[in-house]
């Protein structure tokens, strides 16, 4: 693999992206990374993430049908989205004790885990509001 030259750019955006607390979608990284280069554009941000993925660098998280982003190597962890904020956040304890190698009741093996968790963020937990539209509903 070559070497891959830097640019400011790619510098703000992987920046970002490992200050986050968790993934970050594409309009997420281009609004936080403007705030160092304000003419920063979504097309740039989007060459910029394909490549850092490219690189191994990053990788791209799946959550209720849209991409979000975050970086590699920090080990097990889970997510947790905001129903009020829908900000994302990485959690670093696993709610599941369900090791790799696991057969499951059927005789699924288990190989690998993901989960997120929804409700409310910290910051909107202390905020009394109305419930969202797309809030899990109690049975």
């Amino acid at each position: 693999m070559t070497a891959t030259r830097s640019t400011r750019q790619r510098d703000v955006i992987s920046r970002v992206l490992a200050g986050a607390q968790g993934p970050l979608s594409v309009p997420e990284v281009l609004k936080r990374a403007q705030v160092e280069l304000p003419g920063l554009g979504v097309a740039t941000v989007y060459r910029t993430l394909k490549l850092l993925t490219e690189q191994r660098r990053i990788h791209p998280v799946l959550l209720d049908g849209e991409t979000r982003y975050e970086v590699t190597g920090r080990g097990h962890h889970h997510h947790f989205s905001c129903t009020v904020c829908a900000r994302v956040f990485t959690l670093h304890t696993c709610p599941v004790a369900l090791p790799s190698g696991t057969v499951y009741p059927g005789g699924f093996v288990v190989e690998a885990h993901e989960i997120t968790l929804y409700g409310r963020c910290p910051d909107c937990a202390q905020t009394p509001s109305r419930a969202p539209e797309n809030a899990l509903k109690p049975d």
